[in-house]
């Protein structure tokens, strides 16, 4: 598998300046499921961080789940936001939507992240 298709450790938010980069002036894209934050970034790659809290998503299974089809979303969209930081975070309940709802959803805030940087 080429390294392009992987979520590798160089596509993530890391650390906590990396987060709090992101969070201090973010372009923001929000719905039902998810809001996404973004701002541009000193690398030339798409790199993600993923919020998702206890507090909206009890079960680790669910926890897990969303990360899973989050990563996934990013790792096929990763070449077109290249040069953006971005975190989601999940809302309260999404764990409940289907993984096609979930897709769609992030599919949009991907192409309205990209039309704001």
């Amino acid at each position: 598998m080429s390294s392009i298709n992987r979520f590798s450790r160089d596509r993530r938010l890391l650390n906590a300046a990396d987060f709090k980069a992101v969070f201090t002036k973010p372009f923001k894209s929000s719905d039902k499921n998810f809001t996404v934050l973004a701002c541009k970034s000193s690398k030339d790659k798409a790199r993600l961080g993923l919020a998702i809290s206890k507090k909206n998503t009890r079960l680790a299974v669910d926890r897990n789940r969303l990360k899973r089809l989050i990563r996934e979303s990013f790792r096929k969209n990763q070449l077109s936001l290249a040069g953006l930081d971005m975190v989601v975070m999940a809302r309260h309940q999404t764990f409940k939507q289907s993984n096609q709802a979930l897709f769609d959803s992030l599919q949009v805030h991907w192409n309205r992240i990209k039309q704001k940087a």
